[in-house]
């Protein structure tokens, strides 16, 4: 089967296509089954067309057959979408918009722009990964540093999300192991000195083996980060550049890297998958794991002794000289020092804001990045 299938004028089920390669390859029905270990009765309802494609289906089939999952979700949503022909193109397309940030998206070139409803739908299914809209996208696990209610992940947080995935999975790294994370780590401490440094970031995770990829964030995200994993050797890191700052992009960089030195996300945290709702947690309550992340960047950033000491020796007389000459002697910019004071309540957060650098910029030029005028070289879901 052709991978650059032209859409007929006529659409018709995936079983129909399905029928024809069995019978080129002498197969029946019984032998699918066997080969995908699924129940007959589904291959049966498949070929019929009384049941739709799952991505777990589709994934079989394009095992079996030698082609991509993207051929059978692609026939799926093309039959679903004529099914559906009476409906009118303002419900389908608000479906769609439902679904995800539709207008971004488009905006953004993460899908190419189309009139078509149908062509839209299919884009979107592409994008996600998913047969139909009725079903639920899945990014596996993932953790993120956000300020909205944990638990909970808005369709425009998801397609976030996605996005992310799909530059990480561009990416050339070595493999990550724990001792080239360990020395990551090490010259990192090196680099808190000099807002500049900032920009020697994605070289360093990369030689450890970590993903890192900055995309501006969608309208209503509110995702600082996000920690995920391609696979149990694949680590990858997403900023989103909020709050230009250099004591909150290192915080958030820091955080995401206590999701990785804990493995979050991966093995041992089972409320991050993406469709488990935490039920009963409140809005200002947060997951052990992320104040276990919190609690690594702050430490990493900022010797905490060394802190408690400065603070009991000049508190309440933070003056610009001394923050300077205590940062200076702990080799951390003034700024993190400053944000750290903010965070602690030793000073308002309106005094010493002249020492926050803004630092994003260093990151985005030597980053894959998506946003802020930067167009990464992945084409738009056709």
């Amino acid at each position: 089967m052709s991978e650059n299938m032209s859409r007929p004028a006529e659409v018709f089920p995936p079983g129909e296509f399905l029928m024809e390669e069995l019978e080129a390859r002498g197969w029946n029905q019984k032998d699918l089954a066997v080969i995908l270990g699924r129940p007959i009765g589904l291959v049966s309802e498949i070929l019929s067309g009384k049941r739709g494609l799952t991505v777990e289906t589709a994934q079989g089939l394009g095992d079996a057959l030698g082609t991509s999952a993207e051929v059978w979700l692609k026939l799926e949503a093309e039959y679903r979408a004529a099914e559906s022909e009476s409906d009118s193109s303002v419900a389908q397309r608000a479906r769609i918009f439902e679904k995800v940030p539709v207008r971004e998206m488009l905006q953004r070139g993460w899908i190419k722009v189309t009139d078509d409803p149908s062509e839209l739908e299919g884009r979107v299914l592409h994008f996600l990964g998913i047969g139909n809209l009725d079903e639920e996208p899945s990014l596996t696990r993932y953790a993120a540093r956000k300020s909205t209610k944990y638990g909970t992940t808005t369709s425009a947080q998801m397609a976030w999300l996605f996005r992310c995935r799909q530059l990480a999975r561009t990416l050339d790294v070595r493999r990550f192991t724990s001792a080239r994370f360990g020395t990551a780590l090490t010259e990192l401490r090196s680099l808190k000195g000099e807002a500049e440094e900032f920009r020697n970031v994605p070289k360093v995770l990369a030689e450890a083996g970590i993903r890192l990829v900055v995309v501006q964030h969608l309208q209503g995200t509110k995702f600082d980060g996000a920690c995920f994993w391609l696979n149990a050797t694949s680590p990858v890191v997403a900023l989103s550049g909020r709050y230009d700052r250099i004591d909150n992009q290192w915080h958030t960089l820091m955080h995401e890297l206590g999701h990785i030195l804990a493995r979050d996300g991966l093995e041992n945290i089972d409320y991050y998958a993406v469709d488990e709702d935490l039920g009963g947690q409140g809005p200002n309550e947060r997951p052990q794991a992320e104040k276990d992340a919190d609690s690594f960047a702050v430490s990493f950033l900022v010797d905490q002794d060394q802190l408690d000491n400065f603070i009991i020796r000049v508190a309440p007389l933070y003056s610009r000289q001394r923050i300077l000459g205590f940062a200076q002697r702990l080799g951390v910019h003034a700024g993190i020092v400053v944000g750290q004071l903010h965070w602690r309540d030793e000073i308002p957060y309106s005094h010493n804001r002249g020492m926050l650098v803004k630092v994003r910029s260093f990151l985005t030029n030597a980053a894959l990045t998506d946003g802020w005028g930067f167009t990464p070289p992945v084409a738009p879901i056709a």
